[in-house]
């Protein structure tokens, strides 16, 4: 079940109270819990999430065209790029504390899958895929605008250019540096979506590892996590 001071905190920090616990319930279920309990019936959060996906894409493209009506097209999607991508949904599952309540099968929490990037951007979706069913777009809207606009509002994605350029930029304004991203896994997750993990050097030092369900993905990752930590 979920747990009850969870439920407080969605009504507390957001307004948010379930008609439908299940769903919340579902959005919270890890396909590892689900596995090692089959007894009880549980649904994991693999359709909520694709569901969710599309629901926030929607929510913040439309919040985007709005708030920068003179901004051009690619522009706009290169934003969108940067607001929905693994890392922030990751930050805003944090924020919101939803990495403290997703219910997880002995051998992924031994593993620390509920710090892991890509499955906090999942729980993320999920819950939001949840939200849309219980409640409808307006009550996601609603919760975006607690947890997503004041980032988008501050600025946070406006700087589109991609992480690799700009730690390039970073790193070679007193002279040549020699960089370089390396691949250092390549896994299988229990949906079958494989997730990379690679890590960037300058001149031999490493700088920062980063995630991704690609290659790319996962350099860019790196990339903004050596940004992060060199300011």
């Amino acid at each position: 079940m979920v747990a009850i001071e969870f439920t407080r905190e969605l009504h507390s920090r957001f307004g948010i109270d379930f008609n439908n616990v299940d769903l919340l319930e579902e959005a919270f279920t890890h396909s590892s819990y689900a596995n090692e309990h089959r007894e009880l019936g549980v649904h994991n959060n693999e359709r909520l999430e694709f569901l969710g996906d599309a629901v926030l894409e929607l929510t913040v493209s439309e919040y985007l065209f709005k708030k920068y009506p003179h901004v051009p097209e690619g522009k706009l999607t290169r934003m969108r790029a940067a607001a929905v991508q693994t890392r922030s949904f990751a930050s805003f599952s944090r924020e919101a504390h939803f990495d403290q309540y997703i219910r997880l099968g002995n051998g992924e929490e031994n593993a620390g899958a509920r710090h892991r990037d890509t499955l906090l951007e999942d729980l993320f979706e999920a819950f939001c895929g949840a939200l849309f069913l219980d409640q409808g777009r307006q009550a996601v809207i609603r919760f975006c605008e607690q947890v997503i606009w004041p980032h988008i509002d501050a600025g946070e994605f406006e700087d589109t250019r991609d992480f690799k350029t700009k730690l390039q930029e970073r790193l070679q304004q007193g002279g040549d540096v020699n960089i370089e991203y390396e691949l250092l896994s390549e896994q299988e997750e229990d949906n079958n979506q494989r997730v990379f993990t690679v890590s960037v050097t300058a001149d031999g030092r490493e700088l920062g590892r980063g995630t991704g369900t690609s290659k790319k993905h996962a350099e860019q990752d790196a990339a903004h996590r050596a940004l992060s930590d060199l300011a």
